[in-house]
């Protein structure tokens, strides 16, 4: 079965980039004993991802690169602030690589890695860490089947079986 819009998919994919040198790092993998499964077609995934798997079937493979302007962006020089110390109160300093979470005033939630810390600030870097990098994927479709209604509502899969809810 293909893949379409409101199925569940299941896959296993190895991740690269690139380093600052230009040289290929290896950043995370998958397996089929502990995939990634998500519901196509609802905008959970980077577009471009979705659209490089979009006509395969169960057991097919492919490899691509999704250029920074259609992954996580370029890094913008401007997205490093300063934390100031006293928001620490109480707790030790995150040392430099720590990654943060943070939540700006409407709620919204991200992360933010520290670069610096000061005796006056705790300096962060609030690009995604992938922002400027290509992403070189190596994908396998192991399993898609239509989404439940229930996932649907919710906008999210429950599983690879539709029974791993919340």
């Amino acid at each position: 079965m293909a893949l379409d819009k409101n199925h569940v998919v299941t896959l296993k994919y190895v991740l690269h980039t690139n380093d600052e040198a230009g040289e290929k790092v290896f950043v995370e993998e998958t397996s089929a004993e502990n995939p990634m499964t998500f519901l196509y077609g609802v905008g959970m995934m980077i577009p471009k991802f979705e659209q490089e798997i979009q006509n395969l079937n169960i057991g097919e493979t492919t490899s691509f690169t999704i250029e920074p302007s259609e992954g996580y962006g370029e890094r913008d020089p401007q997205a490093v602030t300063q934390l100031p110390v006293d928001m620490f109160q109480g707790q030790e300093l995150p040392p430099v690589g720590a990654v943060l979470p943070l939540s700006d005033n409407q709620g919204n939630n991200f992360q933010a890695v520290v670069v610096e810390v000061t005796p006056e600030a705790v300096v962060v870097d609030l690009n995604h860490p992938m922002a400027g990098r290509p992403l070189h994927f190596d994908v396998e479709i192991l399993n898609t089947r239509p989404a439940t209604e229930e996932e649907l509502a919710h906008g999210h899969a429950h599983g690879a079986d539709g029974h791993a809810g919340h």
